[in-house]
């Protein structure tokens, strides 16, 4: 029997079943259709399988509890921006600008792991993809397979799920969730990455830049 991913096991020993989504040709599709007879209540993670999350099994369910029972919380995640420019790229302006928020460890092991921290806690326009949590009712509420003018099979699901739960005056949070990332997440090279962020900024051209302002949880 394989050896299981450790985000795997620690998911499973949290109490969640997990689906591990193999061999798929399309990120946009895998998830809709793993999603699709999830209840209204239900809690579904949306992750990357090269995390490993260190905040202990008891507060992790409890962080994401805690967020998720509020009714106006869409997409729970790790990081993010309360400002999305007319580039679409969320991490514009990082070191420069105070609009971001969450925190993520990267690193290929504990011992050599580094922190970056996006900036306090809290509510979001989009959230990064490398994790995200959400009620079966915000998702079921959202468009998750892949929009026709997308020419890429993996690029910006996070960005266009999550922003939909925007504009649909859901508030996005980050959470203090400590999870460490073994890749840099180094993407925006990738020829795929800029077709779709591309077609995403002509679907939303009327809506950007956009702004988060004073939202109350």
């Amino acid at each position: 029997m394989p050896q299981k991913l450790e985000i795997e096991q620690y998911l499973e020993e949290a109490g969640f079943e997990v689906t591990l989504l193999e061999g798929e040709k399309n990120i946009f599709e895998a998830y809709a259709n793993a999603v699709k007879n999830v209840m209204a209540d239900d809690t579904v993670i949306l992750c990357h399988d090269d995390i490993s999350i260190i905040t202990n099994k008891e507060a992790f369910n409890s962080i994401i509890e805690n967020a998720l029972s509020k009714s106006s919380v869409g997409f729970v995640g790790v990081a993010g921006t309360k400002l999305l420019g007319r580039s679409a790229v969320w991490w514009e302006g990082i070191g420069r600008d105070h609009h971001f928020t969450g925190a993520v460890f990267h690193g290929k092991d504990y011992e050599k792991m580094y922190y970056t921290n996006y900036g306090d806690f809290g509510p979001a326009v989009v959230l990064d993809g490398v994790f995200l949590a959400a009620k079966g009712r915000t998702l079921h509420s959202i468009q998750m397979t892949k929009p026709k003018s997308f020419t890429g099979c993996w690029d910006f699901y996070d960005i266009f799920y999550t922003f939909q739960a925007a504009q649909k005056k859901l508030i996005n949070v980050t959470v203090p969730i400590q999870i460490l990332h073994s890749s840099p997440g180094e993407i925006a090279g990738r020829e795929s990455w800029h077709a779709n962020r591309t077609a995403f900024c002509d679907i939303f051209s009327d809506k950007l830049p956009a702004m988060l302002r004073n939202h109350k949880q």
